[in-house]
């Protein structure tokens, strides 16, 4: 032991004394840095930031485009063992993204094998406890931050290739003790086409004595908020970090964000989804307040937790993990308005000190950037120290939280699954509601012939969803009714997102555990309803029921060359009865050979008929632009 302590006291790494005189000159006062990140070392092999880029993260007036961040993180991998990156996919506008896996050289060669072992580990079905035991003690906890979802938060990707280059090369014990027990993955930029366009407005603003509009559009397709997207998945930044989740089976997603002073460090103040399982609140609690105490402790002001953010939403894009049986948690860190300083002006109630706030941010103090990278390259090393020390217990608990959801769904008083008849209104959106399930990992089945569970009636093709499965509370969480309380905090966000009343699709809880035993079959692939057009051979007009499914306006927009009404009341045809909004389409020469395409492969049922109904309608024009497209013969 005491050889031990000599070889490490007598070991001292080189310092990249020029990289560390910038640190140094642009942190604003020695208070806002910890000994953590107030240096660099030097590796002749590896190289860092600067020697990339030019300039140290963190410089006033600098921030970095996409291709440039991407650039530095290849450079390690290139020269590193202890570093491989993977492209997860391209942005809206064609930017890579990407995911860095650093660690110990070792471990970076069985890389596979330690995702086998996260994705063995959630799912607890296919485990005895020994087996899930070896798992654990073999494993190595996965820690995944994620930079700048939203664009106008500019100083997470600055950091976190300052820390990828750290947790590479620095071999003090603390850094190697993370290498050696963690895989730390890092996404520097997330909102990729946002960050460019942000860069791009930052630079006009300082070429034009800072006479410039704000960032309006965060990405290609959203002003704000790319980050409310995590149960809709219709942004590709998301899709792409629920692909990222499935690919590594993460223990923590970390989001790092910019606002508050001067780093909060996130647990909620409640009330807490009532599906979220207890053992991820405590870790939220447990986490930040390692974070708080250490960071105190080496005299930096402001950090804090709890009085910001509820914990009640589950659309969020950290909720990827918490919806997994995963940790999610973010940091805000206090804005530099993009790479800038400016002198702290903050309002009482954030200066007093409060047992989640033990020693709170200071007026009048000056804050750069670099104070911004500072606080959160610190409190991320703890975190992964803590990690590191901690890891067994973390893979187990994640493993756990499997294990309850399981039991969970065998509970006496339910619900035990939910049924979704596949013939209903809106067949096509209950298959789509579906498919969104089976995108965010919830199992769904279909019944393979009728059954009776409970007071449901279950036929033939019907979806259902059990909940002894390691989802199945998120599949609970989103079907469940909101009962956000009126003496409850104010909301941080949106409060109701019950799904199928969003979708406007039927489903029924069933409360009865036999439901778990019946005759259903899992889907391996998307569920699809395929249309159909029936009637007379020889229609004069085609009819199509108002629905509301979105494929009525992909097939309008499919024939938009042919000329469509919309019924302004109800009408009977044919002795049958069609509502007020039905869709009525003349028979042309050939518009049958065009119509069947569309509607089988939209799901849409249209019908002959011999004689056109008698009553009041309106036309369905379009707008001009899209009349002027090309025609197209199929959806």
């Amino acid at each position: 032991m005491v050889i031990a302590l000599i070889a490490v006291l007598a070991f001292q790494q080189p310092v990249d004394s020029a990289y560390t005189a910038k640190i140094r000159e642009l942190t604003t006062e020695p208070r806002f840095n910890t000994e953590l990140t107030d240096h660099l070392p030097t590796d002749s092999r590896v190289p860092s930031p600067l020697k990339v880029l030019g300039y140290v993260p963190g410089t006033v007036g600098r921030l970095s485009y996409v291709a440039d961040i991407t650039r530095y993180f290849r450079a390690l991998d290139e020269v590193s063992p202890r570093v491989k990156v993977f492209d997860l996919g391209k942005s809206d506008e064609g930017r890579p993204m990407i995911v860095a896996a650093i660690a110990d050289s070792a471990t970076i060669a069985q890389l596979d094998h330690y995702r086998d072992i996260t994705a063995a580990l959630a799912d607890p079905r296919r485990l005895t406890g020994d087996s899930a035991q070896r798992l654990i003690a073999a494993g190595k906890p996965i820690y995944y931050a994620t930079g700048s979802i939203h664009s106008p938060e500019t100083g997470s990707p600055e950091m976190l290739m300052e820390l990828a280059y750290r947790l590479t090369v620095e071999e003090t014990p603390f850094i190697r003790q993370i290498r050696d027990s963690v895989i730390t993955l890092i996404t520097p930029v997330t909102e990729v086409d946002g960050r460019d366009r942000m860069v791009d407005v930052y630079r006009y603003r300082k070429a034009n004595k800072n006479i410039a509009p704000g960032l309006i559009y965060w990405g290609k397709y959203t002003a704000h908020d790319n980050n409310r997207d995590g149960i809709a998945m219709s942004q590709v930044l998301t899709r792409t970090m629920m692909h990222a989740f499935f690919d590594w089976h993460p223990t923590v997603l970390h989001d790092l964000h910019e606002s508050v002073p001067f780093l909060y460090t996130s647990t909620g103040t409640g009330p807490y989804n009532r599906e979220l399982d207890p053992i991820v609140i405590s870790e939220w609690n447990e986490l930040a307040f390692q974070e708080i105490t250490a960071l105190t402790t080496r005299g930096l002001p402001g950090v804090w937790t709890h009085d910001f953010y509820d914990g009640w939403t589950p659309n969020y894009m950290f909720w990827v993990a918490n919806g997994h049986n995963a940790i999610g948690r973010f940091y805000e860190t206090y804005t530099s308005r993009g790479a800038d300083c400016h002198t702290v002006k903050l309002p009482d109630r954030q200066t007093s000190v409060e047992w989640f706030r033990p020693n709170p941010p200071l007026n009048g103090v000056r804050w750069c950037i670099r104070n911004n990278i500072n606080y959160q390259q610190s409190a991320l090393l703890i975190a992964l120290n803590y990690m590191a020390r901690n890891g067994h217990r973390y893979l187990d608990q994640f493993y756990r939280k499997g294990v309850r959801a399981i039991e969970r769904g065998h509970a006496k008083d339910g619900p035990n699954a939910f049924q979704i008849p596949a013939s209903q209104a809106r067949p096509v959106e209950a298959a789509n509601l579906v498919n969104l399930l089976r995108f965010h990992g919830i199992e769904v089945r279909r019944a393979d012939k009728p059954f009776k569970a409970g007071d449901a009636d279950i036929a033939a093709g019907d979806y259902v969803v059990l909940l002894d499965q390691p989802y199945g509370p998120l599949a609970k969480s989103y079907f469940s009714i909101q009962d956000y309380g009126p003496n409850d905090p104010t909301p941080y966000d949106d409060t109701g997102w019950t799904l199928q009343y969003v979708r406007n699709v039927a489903l029924r809880a069933i409360n009865d555990t036999a439901v778990l035993h019946g005759p259903t079959t899992l889907l391996s692939a998307d569920a699809r309803v395929k249309g159909e057009v029936t009637g007379s051979s020889g229609s004069t007009t085609y009819l199509i029921a108002p629905t509301t499914e979105s494929g009525l306006i992909q097939f309008r927009l499919a024939l938009r060359d042919v000329r469509m009404w919309a019924s302004e009341d109800s009408f009977t045809v044919a002795q049958r009865a069609w509502g007020r909004g039905t869709t009525i389409i003349p028979a042309v020469a050939g518009l049958e050979r065009r119509i069947r395409p569309a509607a089988e492969s939209l799901g849409l049922s249209v019908v002959g008929v011999a004689n056109a109904p008698q009553v009041t309608r309106h036309e369905l024009d379009l707008p001009v632009h899209v009349l002027e497209r090309p025609t197209t013969q199929s959806a």
